[in-house]
């Protein structure tokens, strides 16, 4: 053992980065110091947690350091785990001495000696989280007790139980607590620490920790509380706790470190401080030799085991369950080819072990479809198997679609199976339920991510930290590399010139070198760049295990709901043997089970999605694709995407698979995609990489016009033309991605053997490979395309065929989105469809189609509550309709009668079907609802008025509400924004769309969409909403403009010099052009200002204006209403009428004294009456 008792250390008590921002030591940074220091272990010992336990192990094995798993823990103050209350043990005056916490926990450092102390400390740790949580994981006596066993303990940091009585001066308490915790642990397993930063609350307990150690016969043991790993990054530290606690700086009242002190100090320095107690140094070694711990690894050691019925195990279960699905799939009878599929398949999952993973997964999704829960018809590679397809854990037919098994589950390859699992995002919690029920809340756990600081947080921290203004923090990172795929750029390699983005870092680079108060921001951020900053939970994983999970893994529960949670992040989880399941919530599953309900309420059709899988060859479906018409279909919403879909113009489902996988980064750098939709519409040559190569691959790339687009065609050549086995042909094509040359230049040997053996020459198997190795890093997996593309059919056969009712369902799901639903209420104009305005007559919490228009959902009304909606719905339901505002109030229930929210309703346009005007119902609607909240008092009390109980007629029947002209349009529109989030009934945007489209280059929508541009200077058009003025540190003022068009809003920064240019602009209500940089800020979009012009908007359309109708609504109530519209606006302009009917279009002139001026207040009328779609922009 490197070390001797003369001048060896071992640090024990050490702080990682997963004492999040507290701890600023990397675990890599611990093992590579404390090597060079030529120390023979190290302890991880966080702040109650484990989290970091197993990634500490991993990292041990690439060191000749050996790990010691620890943890500072918190014990509750003599108080029972459960009990949630603050003790004092001294008088208020010595409250700063006191028990820490305020009251709730003292410290106590644990150590593993062997693997049943390991597992004995993450039994109590877990304990701790699921029991004993009140601010921290607390441990009491008990916990102690029954978990001790293999635990080496000390009496901790300054605020440990023992140090905590002594500075209070009770040396009698602490001392009974020490003798206490020494029977606990066992004599020998319980020291005391001592720790020297030169801190008097340090310093103050030492004699008497001394006179313990003598009294008791207990050891001790030195420590340096180790937050960090070199002197130098205290500085770093520093910034961190900031970041901790919000503070900057220079706040004189911020938390901080006395000293730098706090790092992985040598042996030499350690055995300085502790010169006079060398024993206590020795101690370390001691410990260290006597701490031996060991992961147990192995992929599904701890596989969910499913219960069968009696007499059955899980793979005679299996099989008969396979059986029993392929009769009820292939009802006219089980074909050869799908017998022998099956069986092969069963063969490969019975050997590896799987059968009850199938199980347990079929059952649970089968117990989703019998409650009504929408389940996706397959994620992943999982959709390529026919016992899945069986067992309808998939629903696409793998052989009807080309889908490959061994691409999911390789016969060659020891792998777990994995599905993934997509459910309606409302319900997926009921899955988690069900399955926590039926397994054991105890072997159900949901599994922990952990979030670190990166490149451009860090930068923003350090600014801030440092007390820089905002804008010196923005201009750095607006001049870093943009974040790729969400992944920033590391600081140090925007230096490193052998970096592939070096070239992208020009400007910063310039920036750091020339100002230095970046310098200063850069250098502290890179300190703490890339630590561990939080913890959240996976967004779809769920472990499930044989065994409780309280003896294979730490586990902790969330206080905000009581979730359980891994401390362990899934790769650990996997490796020690715990299974994944993955429950993904699915925003498009939601949209679907809405529009499926909504097309049979409003229509009177039911739709079976399962049925409509087995004819996917709807014209309207692909009429709808093929122009492109596809926001709010799934996989299809976004600009470009419509713009592949409008040149390709598929006309098959096997073209909705392929422009899923070919619109990726690679296949569109490979200018796949537009090869694609060239070849299938006859302008490209079909061709192949050699000539001897066309009849053997046509059968395979047939379908894709010559072109490479799926990972199981890759796997298929090499099967068909070098003679693989499927099993190895996913192996070459793994190796392929990997893209190594020794690798590579092994698999090609092989490769053109079979190749050769079949009659191919060297050159054209050279060709071949020559296309296979690149393309197969860019071929997608041909069992998620097509399991997704069918979701994408679905929704767009909705749309195509049910638009009302598919659109009401897009625009409930994202009610709680007014960027998005602005966006698809824009195409719900676009589409002619009328979006009503909420009505409390009318209106359910949602969107609901009424015919061929929408009504706008109570739920999407500011400070408009469910309950509320619940309440005015029930209140419908029971008595009928109101008549008028006053027999609302007196049949609504109490919850709703409440002024804001009826302000709300009020300025939201909701009651306007009764006839009141909105500024009426606000002159009275104050009074009104303190007289009714009056009278619904008075009956839950039994007070009725006298004579009121004889009378049919409410007390409130007698109110009317006064005939008040209402608010102008512009007032009002300001006000269903406030309460919508957007406008409804109306736009001040509406008639200037002409305007709009000649003053811009990309509109708001396209502009913040997913796959809009980012980094880039453009220019938009919009009126101005909203203003907030600023000003800077300098006293500079500069403003956050919100812009919006008929689409979308943004906001736009103008900072200081901006500013002062548009200054005298910037006014809401206003139209403007505004030039900027776009970019993207955490999870939103926004524009950096730097120009900003008004359009001329006076000036309309030239040439006549055209009105388009179905001639069915051209009624004489419309002709008149329409003429009315026509007189308002008098001149000198020709109005056509457009009539459709079928395939036949009339257009008819309008009486020469029914010309008009063109102009944004006539196409605003226009298209009030007669809807969005009876203009062109």
């Amino acid at each position: 053992m490197p070390g001797s008792e003369k001048d060896g250390f071992v640090h024990l008590h050490v702080h990682s980065e997963f004492s999040m921002l507290d701890g600023a030591a990397r675990v890599p940074d611990l093992f590579a110091e404390a090597e060079r220091h030529g120390m023979p272990a190290i302890a991880m010992t966080d702040h109650g947690n484990l989290y970091g336990a197993y990634e500490f192990y991993r990292a041990s094995k690439k060191s000749s350091v050996k790990p010691i798993i620890g943890l500072e823990a918190y014990v509750t103050p003599k108080t029972h785990r459960t009990e949630r209350k603050r003790v004092q043990w001294g008088n208020p005056s010595q409250r700063s001495d006191d028990v820490s916490g305020s009251g709730a926990y003292t410290h106590m450092t644990l150590l593993a000696q062997d693997n049943v102390g390991m597992h004995n400390l993450f039994r109590l740790s877990s304990t701790s989280w699921l029991e004993g949580y009140f601010y921290k994981p607390r441990a009491d006596r008990e916990l102690l007790n029954t978990y001790g066993k293999g635990l080496i303990a000390t009496t901790g940091c300054p605020s440990g139980e023992v140090q905590t009585y002594l500075r209070l001066g009770q040396y009698e308490a602490a001392r009974e607590s020490a003798a206490e915790f020494r029977d606990i642990f066992g004599a020998g397993n319980y020291y005391l620490e001592l720790m020297d930063h030169g801190l008097s609350i340090e310093t103050r307990v030492r004699q008497d920790l001394l006179r313990l150690a003598k009294d008791l016969q207990l050891p001790l043991v030195a420590t340096n509380d180790l937050h960090y790993v070199h002197q130098h990054d205290a500085a770093a530290h520093e910034i961190l706790l900031c970041v901790q606690s919000g503070s900057t700086m220079d706040d004189p009242n911020r938390f901080k470190f006395d000293g730098d002190g706090y790092y992985l100090k040598s042996p030499a320095e350690m055995r300085r401080l502790f010169a006079e107690l060398p024993e206590a140094c020795d101690n370390t070694l001691e410990i260290a030799e006597r701490c031996q711990i060991s992961f147990t690894e192995g992929e599904g050691r701890f596989m969910p085991r499913f219960p069968c019925p009696p007499g059955e195990d899980e793979t005679s279960w299996f099989v008969k369950e396979v059986e029993r699905g392929l009769r009820e799939r292939y009802p006219d009878g089980i074909l050869d080819v799908v017998r022998r599929q099956a069986e092969y398949e069963i063969d490969v999952i019975v050997s590896k072990g799987y059968p009850g993973y199938f199980l347990v997964v079929g059952d649970f999704i089968r117990w989703s479809k019998e409650n009504g829960i929408r389940v996706g018809p397959g994620r992943g590679s999982g959709a390529g198997s026919m016992c899945a397809y069986a067992m309808r854990i998939t629903d696409l037919d793998p052989l009807q679609h080309g889908l490959i098994f061994e691409r999911f589950l390789n016969p060659e390859r020891m792998s777990m199976p994995d599905f993934d699992i997509d459910f309606d995002e409302r319900r997926r919690g009921e899955v988690i339920r069900y399955v926590t029920e039926k397994y054991g809340d105890d072997r159900v756990s949901q599994i922990v991510t952990y979030g670190t600081i990166k490149a451009k947080q860090a930068v923003k921290d350090s600014s801030r930290v440092l007390g820089y203004p905002f804008a010196i923090g923005d201009r750095i990172t607006k001049a870093m590399p943009p974040a790729v795929m969400g992944k920033d750029v590391p600081l140090t390699e925007i230096f490193n010139t052998e970096h592939k983005r070096y070239a992208e870092g020009g400007e910063f680079r310039a920036l750091y070198q020339a100002d230095n108060e970046v310098k200063t921001v850069v250098d502290q951020a890179t300190g703490i760049e890339g630590l561990k900053r939080q913890w959240g939970v996976h967004a779809a994983g769920v472990i499930m295990s044989s065994e409780p999970l309280i003896d294979i893994i730490p586990i902790m529960r969330r206080e905000a709901d009581g979730a359980i949670i891994t401390q362990f992040d899934y790769p650990g989880c996997e490796a020690l043997g715990l299974v994944k399941m993955d429950f993904l919530g699915l925003r498009n599953l939601t949209i679907l089970d809405d529009a499926v309900s909504n097309v049979e309420l409003n229509a009177g059709v039911t739709i079976d999605l399962d049925a409509l899988s087995k004819d996917l060859d709807d014209p309207a479906t692909y009429a709808l694709l093929g122009r492109g018409d596809t926001l709010g279909v799934f996989q299809f919403d976004g600009g470009p995407m419509r713009s592949l879909l409008r040149l390709m113009k598929p006309d098959n489902f096997e073209d909705i698979s392929a422009v899923g996988a070919l619109y990726r980064p690679g296949p569109m750098g490979a200018n796949s995609h537009t090869n694609y939709a060239l070849r299938k519409n006859g302008q490209q040559e079909i061709s192949y990489p050699h000539a001897e190569l066309a009849e053997a691959l046509e059968p395979i790339l047939g379908t894709t016009y010559g072109l490479i687009v799926y990972q199981e065609q890759v796997m298929e050549i090499a099967q068909k033309l070098a003679g693989y086995t499927l099993g190895k042909a996913d192996l070459l094509r793994r190796a392929m991605g990997k893209k190594k040359r020794e690798v590579l230049d092994a698999e090609y040997v092989g490769f053109e053997e079979g190749m050769r053996a079949n009659g191919f020459s060297p050159a054209s198997v050279k060709a071949l490979w020559d296309v296979l190795v690149p393309f197969s890093d860019y071929a997608f997996n041909k069992a998620h395309s097509a399991a997704y593309g069918l979701v994408s059919y679905w929704t767009a056969y909705l749309k195509a065929n049910y638009p009302a009712e598919y659109m009401a369902a897009v625009l409930t799901s994202v009610k709680d989105d007014k960027d998005k639903m602005a966006i698809y209420l824009g195409e719900c104009r676009r589409m002619g469809i009328k979006v009503l305005p909420p009505d409390v007559n009318e209106s359910s919490a949602n969107f609901t189609p009424v015919g061929t228009d929408i009504r706008f959902g109570l739920n999407a009304i500011r400070n408009v509550g469910g309950a509320v909606v619940q309440g005015i719905v029930e209140a419908r339901e029971e008595h009928g309709k109101a008549r008028d505002f006053h027999d609302f109030l007196d049949h609504a229930p109490l919850v709703v009668c409440n002024k804001r929210m009826i302000e709300s309703l009020v300025k939201a346009g909701a009651f306007d079907s009764m006839g009141h005007s909105r500024r009426a119902l606000m002159e009275v609607f104050d009074g009104a609802v303190d007289e009714v909240i009056d009278l619904k008092r008075n009956e839950a009390n039994g007070q009725d008025d006298l004579f009121g109980m004889f009378s049919d007629e409410s007390p409130m029947a007698a109110k009317v509400v006064p005939d008040v002209e209402d608010w102008d349009k512009r007032t009002k529109l300001a006000f269903e924004r406030e309460m919508l989030g957007l406008y409804v009934s109306d736009h001040p945007l509406q008639g200037l769309e002409h305007i709009l489209e000649t003053s811009r280059e990309i509109s708001i929508g396209h502009l913040i969409a997913d796959d809009g541009p980012r980094e880039t200077i453009t220019t938009i058009a919009g009126m101005i909403t909203q203003i907030q003025r600023k000003t800077t540190k300098k006293g500079d003022i500069w403003a956050i403009v919100t812009v919006e068009d008929l689409e979308a809003s943004i906001d736009v920064l103008m900072f200081p010099k901006a500013y002062e240019l548009v200054s005298t602009m910037l006014a809401t209500d206003t139209v403007v052009r505004v030039k900027g940089r776009v970019r993207q800020s955490d999870d939103s979009v926004e524009m950096m200002g730097s120009e900003m012009t008004m359009p001329d908007i006076t000036e309309g359309p030239s040439g006549p204006v055209v009105i388009s109708l179905p001639a069915t609504r051209c009624t004489p109530p419309v002709v008149q209403q329409l003429r009315g519209v026509l007189q308002s606006h008098p001149g000198m302009t020709e109005v056509q009428l457009r009539l459709s009917s079928g395939t036949r279009t009339t257009v008819w002139r309008i009486d020469s004294q029914l010309r008009v001026t063109p102009s944004p207040p006539l196409m605003a009328d226009l298209k009030a009456l007669l809807g969005p779609s009876c203009l062109t922009a």
